[in-house]
């Protein structure tokens, strides 16, 4: 689901390789399609082309049938400079809140309104900051890694998360040159370019 969002960061075409066929999956390409990327489905590749992506909302009804889609609003903010995302759904242990992601996006300089079933991110420039997690939470590690891509300045991740999909996602920012670095007890972002190519 990260990798999946975080195509949206780069405005080009990226092919992604051995892509389960799941409902998480499903649902991330549908969310994709009404942003206004183009999709193709090829075997268990997938390529996804965000350059003409031409909508910063997330579409209500697919974003409250899985948890993970919240990370579309570190890719969409960290590109756009704001998203409106309407909250996740579909965690199946209960509610759980996304207080860590938006505590983040404030220290970024990301500006925070919480609506009626939204949250509206707004800022005229991504700043590094040293974020310090209260626990490592992996969504908002995956979130604070997307929305810092173009950040002027460096952001430090402490008490990052360190599951396999965050090294998944650093390896796929990385191969599109942003500079990550990432170790068990943080996670270190350093953008030396001001876009990614």
């Amino acid at each position: 689901m990260p990798i999946l969002a975080a195509c949206i960061l780069n405005g080009k075409e990226n092919i992604l390789k051995n892509v389960p066929k799941i409902e998480d999956t499903k649902i991330a390409i549908d969310i994709l399609k009404l942003l206004g990327c183009s999709v193709e489905e090829q075997d268990n590749n997938i390529i996804i082309n965000s350059k003409d992506m031409n909508c910063t909302e997330t579409p209500e009804k697919l974003m409250n049938k899985m948890r993970a889609s919240i990370v579309m609003a570190g890719a969409i903010t960290g590109r756009f400079k704001e998203a409106t995302v309407y909250f996740p759904g579909g965690c199946k242990i209960g509610e759980r809140l996304i207080d860590l992601h938006l505590e983040g996006f404030k220290k970024l300089g990301i500006n925070i309104e919480e609506g009626v079933g939204f949250i509206k991110c707004t800022c005229d420039k991504i700043i590094g900051a040293e974020i310090d997690l209260k626990l490592p939470s992996v969504g908002a590690t995956e979130n604070i890694m997307m929305a810092s891509v173009f950040c002027k300045g460096k952001t430090v991740i402490k008490n990052a998360a360190k599951e396999p999909e965050i090294v998944d996602l650093e390896n796929m920012l990385n191969s599109c040159r942003s500079k990550y670095s990432w170790s068990r007890y943080q996670c270190c972002y350093n953008n030396r370019s001001k876009r990614i190519k």
